[in-house]
């Protein structure tokens, strides 16, 4: 049976380019557009969080399967970019995402390779089975670095 979950937040505009926005779940802070859309540098813009949001949704989800694929976890590092195209009509649309992670797995008195693969498989799941990933038009691309130690 499918269940429901709400998320909810609350933004406030300041002045000029400036908002504020507080999140369900506690957190919050101002935010404006980014300086080239006429914003502030040195804040939250829209975009920093759809990026962000993605981002951080695949880093749990990996965490999630390094758990279920029963992998020593010793570190998770990932950069992702956004690249957002802007039309001549100034509509705007983010058509790729990618991450770049840097998986630092112990691989005990397992074979390597076969720690390798799995650490693969749960990184594949990771993306599957995001949230914010599925919820998206853009690519997705994942370009990990993989080190067992």
């Amino acid at each position: 049976m499918s269940r429901r979950s709400t998320y909810k937040t609350t933004v406030t505009w300041k002045s000029g380019h400036w908002g504020h926005i507080v999140m369900g779940n506690g957190p919050e802070m101002d935010f404006s557009a980014p300086p080239d859309a006429q914003g502030h540098p040195g804040v939250l813009t829209p975009e920093d969080a759809f990026v962000a949001a993605a981002n951080t949704c695949i880093m749990m989800m990996f965490i999630w399967a390094a758990e279920r694929f029963k992998l020593k976890l010793l570190s998770y590092d990932c950069r992702a970019e956004g690249t957002k195209l802007i039309e001549l009509d100034r509509t705007e649309i983010f058509t790729r995402l990618c991450f770049w992670p840097v998986i630092r797995i112990d691989a005990g008195d397992e074979d390597p390779k076969a720690v390798k693969s799995r650490t693969h498989r749960a990184l594949q799941s990771a993306q599957k089975y995001s949230l914010v990933a599925n919820s998206v038009k853009s690519e997705i691309v994942i370009e990990p670095e993989i080190e067992i130690i």
